[in-house]
C-alpha cells in the first residue's frame, strides 16, 4: 500500500472506532444510575453503621451531576466499545506483522485482558473496605461529605492501578520472549519483587486494612512467581532448540 492508501485506511479505521465509542458512551450514559448505585454501596454500609446522615455524596456545582455522568459515560463507553476499537487497531497493524509477531501479539492480548479485568474485579472487592476503613477515622461529632466527582475518580483510578498491576507479569514474560530478561534473573530478584508488592499494596490500601493489603500483595507475588517460572520454561525450550541447532547455549544466553 502507498502512503496515501495507509492514511485512508487509518482514517477509515479511526472513524469506525469513534462511532463505536460514541455508541458505547450513549449506552453508558443510560446506565449511569445503576452504576452509581453500585459504586455508592460502601456509603450505604457506612451509614448503616454510623447513622443515616453520616456520609453523603455531595454535588457542589450546578453542573456536577452532568459532569459526573459524562465522565462515567466516557470511561464505561471505552470499556463497552473496546471490542470495536481494539479490532480496528488490530486490523490496521496485522498486515505488517510476521506470523511469529502475530502469535506473540495474540498471546499477549489474550493474557493481558483477562488479567486486567481480574485486577479490576479485585479492586472493586477491595475498594469498599478501603472507604469503610478510612471513614472510621472521622470523629463521631463530624460528618463525611464526599465530592461526587472526586469519589468516582478515586474508584476509577483505584481500579485502573490494580488492573494494570495485574498485567505487569505479562510484560515480564514479553521481556523474556524478547531475550531481555531470563527466568533466573527474575527469580534472583524475588526479594525485591516481594518488597515492591508489599509497598504497592500498602500504598493502594489503607494502613488499618491489613486484610486487603495482604490479599493484594499475595496475589501480586503469586503472579510474579508465575511469570518467572513460565519464563524459565521458555528459557529451557530456547536452550534445547539452541543445542539442537549445534550452537553453544551459554554463548547465547542472556
Amino acid at each position: 500500500m502507498s502512503l496515501g492508501e495507509h492514511l485512508r485506511e487509518a482514517r477509515r479505521r479511526l472513524i469506525i472506532g469513534v462511532i463505536g465509542l460514541a455508541a458505547g458512551m450513549v449506552i453508558a450514559f443510560i446506565i449511569t444510575d445503576p452504576v452509581i448505585n453500585f459504586l455508592t454501596q460502601p456509603i450505604t454500609i457506612i451509614n448503616e453503621q454510623r447513622g443515616a446522615e453520616f456520609t453523603k455524596l455531595v454535588f457542589d456545582k450546578i453542573s456536577s451531576g452532568f459532569n459526573l455522568r459524562i465522565r462515567m459515560a466516557l470511561s464505561i463507553g471505552l470499556l463497552l466499545s473496546a471490542p470495536v476499537w481494539m479490532w480496528q487497531i488490530w486490523a490496521f497493524i496485522v498486515p505488517g506483522l510476521t506470523k511469529k509477531e502475530i502469535r506473540y501479539t495474540v498471546a499477549f492480548v489474550c493474557s493481558a485482558i483477562p488479567l486486567f479485568f481480574t485486577g479490576g474485579y479485585v479492586a472493586v472487592l477491595v475498594a469498599p473496605h478501603v472507604i469503610e476503613v478510612m471513614s472510621n477515622f472521622v470523629p463521631d461529632i463530624g460528618n463525611n461529605f464526599l465530592n461526587a466527582e472526586y469519589f468516582y475518580d478515586f474508584i476509577l483510578k483505584f481500579v485502573l492501578v490494580i488492573g494494570v498491576s495485574f498485567v505487569l507479569p505479562v510484560f515480564m514474560v514479553a521481556l523474556n520472549l524478547a531475550g531481555i530478561m531470563t527466568g533466573k534473573t527474575m527469580l534472583k530478584g524475588w526479594r525485591v519483587a516481594v518488597l515492591v508488592a508489599a509497598l504497592f499494596a500498602a500504598i493502594a490500601t489503607p494502613a488499618a486494612d491489613i486484610g486487603s493489603m495482604l490479599l493484594l500483595a499475595g496475589i501480586l507475588i503469586v503472579l510474579y512467581f508465575a511469570a518467572a517460572f513460565l519464563s524459565l520454561f521458555f528459557d529451557r525450550r530456547k536452550r534445547k532448540r539452541t543445542i539442537a541447532a549445534g550452537l553453544d547455549p551459554d554463548a547465547t544466553a542472556v
